[in-house]
């Protein structure tokens, strides 16, 4: 399993806790260069992408794990080439990557990065070995919050609210026609998520999908001189509009838990049971 960092710059002791979750599972390649530093950015973008590059057209890598978040993906992805699918495992600023990798016919995982595994909880964890083992689909996500009403089953896509609006009018943004968005956030104030998901809106990006599935909203709140609404009654306003189902409070995003999950999986999203249920998994 080949370790990248395309994002932003790796802390060594993070890096180190997710390591140990998982080095006696998987046998984890990468170099020191994954250390590199440049501003807000793991490097230049020459060296973060021809490391991506080189991991995801490597024939005998079978996994591409992304060390962390951050930004700079987007930077990079004209360099890269797509060679035969391999399991691609990230989510924050790799919405922008599996977004790119969906629009070559690629599936992936929404899942944690591997700075993020040493504050997880062994549930979570487990989950996403299981995962990455099993050729079965995983376990639904009941108990959700209803937004609007309604069923519909298609392909799972999304991830970071920030990143998506970033790919519309690129050629990264995924297939969105009767699919089931999955949306997370995390540091953006209520009025900026209420901006993003307008853009969605204003571009198209509401009259396709089937429904919207919410995670974590992490630390998305008002400065405290502001008058504002919340960020779940900014979600509850505007997806309300798109005449679609959609269910908030799933368990993946920014916060204390991070369920991976299979982008590209059919799903069956039940609002008025308040449940999502996968009908694929990650791996055959």
């Amino acid at each position: 399993m080949a370790v990248v960092a395309a994002s932003g710059p790796v802390p060594r002791e993070g890096f180190a806790a997710g390591v140990k979750r998982l080095a006696n599972r998987y046998e984890l390649i990468f170099d020191d260069a994954l250390f590199s530093a440049q501003g807000f950015l793991a490097g230049d973008d020459a060296r973060r992408a021809a490391e991506l590059d080189r991991a995801l057209a490597d024939p005998t890598i079978r996994a591409v794990w992304h060390a962390r978040g951050g930004y700079g993906l987007t930077r990079i992805l004209p360099a890269l080439r797509l060679g035969p699918p391999r399991i691609v495992i990230g989510f924050s600023d790799v919405t922008a990557l599996h977004g790119a990798l969906a629009c070559a016919g690629w599936s992936s995982v929404h899942g944690p990065v591997l700075t993020q595994l040493g504050n997880l909880l062994d549930d979570d964890v487990n989950f996403l070995v299981n995962l990455l083992e099993q050729p079965a689909p995983p376990p639904a996500w009941t108990e959700l919050v209803r937004v609007a009403p309604g069923r519909a089953t298609g392909r799972i896509v999304g991830g970071n609210l920030e990143v998506l609006t970033r790919l519309i009018g690129t050629p990264w943004l995924p297939p969105l026609d009767g699919a089931i968005l999955a949306l997370e956030e995390v540091g953006e104030r209520p009025y900026r998520v209420d901006r993003a998901l307008t853009h969605l809106a204003a571009a198209g990006l509401a009259t396709r999908v089937a429904g919207v599935v919410v995670g974590d909203l992490v630390s998305c709140v008002a400065n405290a001189t502001e008058s504002s609404a919340t960020v779940e009654q900014v979600i509850a306003e505007r997806l309300a509009t798109w005449g679609v189902p959609v269910l908030r409070g799933a368990p993946f995003g920014h916060g204390t838990r991070n369920r991976a999950f299979p982008l590209g999986a059919r799903v069956t999203l039940d609002a008025d049971a308040c449940r999502l249920d996968f009908l694929d998994g990650a791996v055959t």
